[in-house]
């Protein structure tokens, strides 16, 4: 028996591998979560990996019939069938991770050369004296713009509320932090500089707490939005705010106080405090954005649906109610129409190194609310796709979060119905990539038909006045079945049809067809862990080569860290915002047919 070191991307893990195991049981002993629905066979080919460098065992029969003569010589191959000859580097395919293991990546360091707004300087000042009765302000900003040759000329007042005491008790040493001619910090020498980046979305906020310093991501969380209490989708948010002041005014205060309790969450994690938190940078939709702020929102449910504000803004967190640094400011980058927000924008930003020089690109953030761009040579043309929340689960009858006991994998073989759960432990219903796998494979096996009717099979029954396709029976689960019902296909048939029919409209606004499309961006909390090959199989997506498909987790969240971290960037996404040229879905000719069509499977 040999050993062979053996190092796992995009997770960075890294062990010793036997020549006598599979790649894939392999990882699963160290920790990292790879798709397994056939117990190691080779039979569903979901477990697709890339040797990088190394050398592995000759290609089996199932990895011959899984993949092309060019993509083994490339390197692909199922970890299950994979046995290592020499000390290797293996890529792990996005679609081949467990949920649990893709929504780990989110917290990855972002890529960028710093150039933060908040700058920090160590000072050492002279106490006042007889000779010098100089203010404590005038002493930090004359001894900032001197030995630093800084053009500060002003405080932010709440950090000055504690400036004497503080120097006073610190022997006249501290540490000052700037944004642009602005004090709006002090601290002692050894405080650390902290920024935070949220992507607040729909249905789930992502926060990430990064330090300024080094670019380093410190801790990431989700939660959801609580403003989903007072409606599903963005349309009926803003008909509730619409209703009252009073009601507009408590779908902020909800989400501030979200906001609060994550940074609360994030912080004490890595043992500091939120006051540490110098910057933030918050991306949504245009919605999201205006509800944020408490800017009027009736403009956006009426024709042609323009935003309050299009510009990027920076607001003191204060005055939106965020409770980090007494002076440190809230940037929001900018919004490109009504229902194409800050977050696409940021999107945007964190995938131009995969966009700009290719020559027809679809991008797409999929979500409660989907935003989908064509960028054709450099021009960029965006949409707005009310998806609804089915792929979060909601409005399915077995549908949940993407947490412990959901079917996130799923394939039918005869009348055998193979799942995988998040963390292994009995299934208690489908989150959305489940659900998406078991639309898929029931029109694949012909159960359900291309308008979407449900027919006869054995595992079909007639329950509380409808077809449903039980997946996990009673007896088998222990408890409630697990299915599919007829009202099920048809919330996917809505949802995956305003995501197809805005892909159609905008390739048909530019006179180009699918075949010509280079790369395929999937973003977004869904979009992060649907199986492709499923998306495709139900015309969610255009048929093309799977290796023309890029999913690239929480793209939103990533473009946010890279705004934090850098003025350049945010310069950058100003430049990306002026170059979108936005459609309006409802507005476009014949879009009922588009969308009707768009509803079909296959």
């Amino acid at each position: 028996m040999r050993y062979y070191n053996v190092e796992f991307e995009p997770v960075g893990r890294r062990g010793k591998c036997r020549d006598d195991e599979s790649v894939l049981d392999c990882a699963h002993r160290l920790g990292v979560g790879i798709v397994s629905l056939c117990g190691g066979r080779g039979k569903f080919h979901c477990c697709k990996i890339r040797i990088i460098k190394g050398f592995v065992s000759k290609p089996t029969k199932s990895e011959i019939e899984a993949f092309s003569p060019k993509e083994l010589k490339d390197g692909y191959r199922l970890a299950c069938q994979t046995h290592l000859r020499s000390d290797c580097k293996i890529q792990i395919l996005l679609e081949s991770l467990t949920t649990p293991q893709r929504l780990q990546l989110e917290g990855i360091e972002a890529d960028v050369e710093l150039n933060p707004p908040v700058k920090s300087y160590n000072v050492k000042l002279s106490s006042p004296s007889m000779s010098d009765l100089r203010g404590d302000d005038k002493r930090i900003v004359d001894e900032l713009n001197h030995q630093f040759n800084l053009s500060c000329q002003k405080f932010d007042i709440n950090a000055l509320k504690n400036v004497s005491p503080q120097l006073r008790s610190r022997r006249w040493e501290a540490r000052v932090f700037v944004r642009d001619d602005e004090i709006i910090s002090i601290g002692s020498q050894r405080r650390p500089g902290l920024g935070l980046a949220v992507d607040l979305g729909t249905t789930k906020i992502a926060g990430y707490l990064l330090d300024l310093d080094s670019g380093r991501t410190l801790s990431s969380d989700g939660v959801m939005n609580p403003q989903i209490s007072y409606g599903e989708d963005i349309v009926s948010r803003i008909t509730y705010a619409m209703e009252s002041p009073a009601k507009k005014k408590k779908l902020q205060e909800v989400v501030v106080n979200a906001l609060n309790r994550l940074t609360d969450d994030l912080c004490r994690k890595v043992n500091v405090k939120k006051e540490e938190i110098l910057e933030a940078v918050i991306v949504g939709n245009t919605a999201m954005h205006h509800l944020l702020l408490d800017l009027p929102v009736s403009q956006l449910a009426a024709f042609p649906f323009v935003p309050a504000v299009q510009d990027s803004l920076d607001v003191k967190a204060r005055d939106v109610g965020l409770d980090i640094a007494p002076g440190a400011y809230i940037h929001l980058l900018p919004n490109i129409a009504g229902f194409v927000g800050a977050d696409h924008v940021a999107m945007l930003l964190a995938t131009e190194n995969i966009w700009k020089d290719e020559d027809l690109v679809i991008a797409l953030d999929i979500g409660t609310n989907t935003e989908v761009s064509l960028i054709d040579n450099g021009d960029i043309t965006s949409v707005s796709c009310a998806s609804g929340p089915a792929f979060e689960g909601a409005h399915i009858k077995d549908g949940m979060r993407a947490t412990n006991g959901a079917i996130e994998r799923l394939q039918l073989i005869g009348d055998k119905v193979e799942y995988q759960t998040i963390g292994k432990v009995p299934p208690v219903g489908l989150c959305g990539s489940g659900i998406l796998d078991a639309i898929a494979q029931l029109y694949l096996a012909g159960v359900i038909s291309k308008d979407g009717k449900m027919k006869d099979h054995r595992r079909v029954r007639f329950h509380n006045n409808q077809k449903e396709f039980v997946l996990v029976d009673k007896k088998e689960n222990g408890s409630l079945a697990i299915a599919i019902t007829q009202k099920d296909v048809r919330e996917i048939q809505l949802a995956k049809g305003a995501i197809r029919s805005g892909i159609d409209i905008l390739l048909q606004e530019k006179n180009r067809s699918k075949q010509e499309v280079k790369k395929v961006i999937i973003a977004g909390a869904f979009g992060s862990y649907i199986n492709i090959t499923s998306a495709v199989s139900i015309g969610m997506l255009p048929s093309l080569p799977l290796n023309r498909f890029q999913q690239v987790g929480n793209a939103a969240g990533t473009g946010a860290k890279l705004a934090l971290l850098s003025v350049k960037e945010r310069l950058k996404a100003e430049t990306i915002a002026r170059r979108v040229s936005y459609i309006e879905l409802a507005a476009f000719p014949n879009f009922e047919k588009v969308f009707l069509k768009a509803t079909y499977l296959g």
